[in-house]
């Protein structure tokens, strides 16, 4: 299942995508973490050094790579170079699993061991000095919706993105592809006003969407929250000595994480299985559809030189049909 967590920048997300993905790693869960923050922190709160953290191998640099593999036999794709972010699979493409071996996680990715299991941690790459001006963070993350495209997931394996802060995801139609997004809100009026941006988005594409309350004191900033964000709250999380502890670089085993702590991520384990469960696969391929039609009007047909409508395969539906395959045969 593919698992979002989004919010304001400083609401804590990171912090809170890096317990959960240690939540999952400590319950023999396959895990690949996504970084996509315009700030690359997910690495350090998953207890990387500095060195460690910065050698991470960006996606966004290997994009020909990406384009290349998942491209595949698809017949109705020219050339690589024709794909763009929102290219959705069809017959022939190459498709991507969680706890498999590709040249694109070869590439891309790199094992982190925990206290209580690996996982892979990817990173699209840090907005450098040398794009001002010149790119756009959102070609940045366009690897990774390449790849939450391509990919069949199962009950079992989690791809846990920790998103740029603020709305900047609804560029595109990234935002789409997870099972469960999980809004990271302090109890402050400007703690949810990024929660407002994405339920007014998330109502049109059917997007779960839960607010998790960070930094809570006591009841009244629980009350507080409830009557901003109504039944989309999911639970409040408070104070952490283990987390303090890790952000002062003195990281205890994870076993040791309060046990109130423990229990809200395991609700969070809990909603985003329930979610898995409703998937819709053919609405899901239907906004992959949906997305690329509107990026290839706007701006893609020009940019490539190609009616890029032509690479949707109007039979194909990406499901569990797929999921023992790495390339994707007929419907």
């Amino acid at each position: 299942m593919k698992i979002a967590f989004v919010g304001k920048g400083g609401s804590g997300k990171t912090t809170l995508s890096s317990l959960f993905i240690r939540h999952l790693a400590a319950n023999e869960a396959h895990v690949i973490a996504v970084d996509a923050d315009i700030n690359q922190h997910l690495g350090a709160a998953l207890g990387l050094d500095d060195a460690e953290a910065s050698a991470l191998p960006a996606m966004g640099a290997h994009l020909p790579l990406i384009k290349d593999y998942l491209r595949g036999a698809n017949p109705r794709i020219a050339s690589a170079e024709t794909m763009i972010k929102t290219t959705p699979p069809g017959e022939g493409s190459r498709l991507l699993r969680v706890h498999e071996d590709n040249p694109i996680f070869d590439a891309c990715a790199r094992t982190v061991r925990l206290d209580d299991g690996d996982i892979r941690l990817m990173a699209t790459g840090p907005f450098t000095e040398s794009d001002l001006g010149v790119a756009c963070y959102h070609s940045k993350v366009g690897a990774v919706e390449l790849c939450l495209n391509h990919l069949v997931d199962g009950p079992d394996e989690y791809v846990v993105v920790d998103m740029t802060a603020g709305s900047d995801s609804f560029a595109s139609g990234l935002f789409t592809r997870f099972d469960m997004t999980f809004l990271v809100a302090e109890p402050t009026r400007k703690g949810v006003s990024v929660y407002r941006q994405y339920k007014e988005y998330a109502r049109d594409f059917g997007v779960a969407l839960k607010v998790v309350g960070n930094k809570v004191q006591g009841p009244d900033d629980l009350e507080f929250l409830r009557s901003e964000v109504g039944d989309d709250l999911l639970i409040g999380v408070g104070h952490s000595d283990w987390v303090r502890s890790m952000e002062k670089g003195r990281p205890s085993r994870f076993e040791l994480l309060e046990a109130d702590n423990r229990m809200a991520l395991q609700t969070l384990q809990d909603t985003a299985e329930d979610s898995y469960g409703q998937r819709d696969w053919e609405r899901y391929t239907r906004q992959m559809v949906h997305f690329h039609l509107k990026n290839a009007e706007s701006w893609g047909n020009e940019k490539t030189g190609a009616d890029l409508a032509a690479q949707v395969d109007p039979a194909f539906v990406l499901d569990e049909r797929h999921a023992g395959a790495g390339v994707a045969a007929p419907a």
